[in-house]
């Protein structure tokens, strides 16, 4: 069963604002945007798996991640063009920002 994602188009911008002001959240979109795909109990951001799985689902739900099977594993991707089509300078402005200390 392949999980649910929406059309972008679909997705309120405030959902996709919300889903990008979560610093783990934010923390995997960065990941995906410098290395492309990863399976994702790649990410090790010091949550737990469950954690990531909702993490991962937020991110999904609001329309900037694809996630496929690829045999026992799920690999997740930014969909960097949607986004960038639909919300110009939005991923560039978020993934440029730095970290608050």
């Amino acid at each position: 069963m392949e999980p649910h994602e929406p059309d972008l188009t679909a997705v309120p911008v405030t959902a996709v604002l919300a889903a990008l002001a979560d610093d783990v959240r934010l923390q995997i979109v960065r990941a995906l945007a410098e290395g492309g795909e990863a399976a994702c109990g790649s990410f090790d951001f010091g949550v737990s798996k469950a954690t990531r799985s909702h993490h991962l689902k937020v991110l999904r739900e609001a329309g900037l991640t694809r996630t496929r099977a690829a045999g026992t594993s799920r690999l997740v991707r930014l969909r960097r063009d949607e986004v960038d089509k639909l919300y110009p300078g939005l991923l560039d402005a978020v993934l440029t920002s730095r970290p608050q200390a």
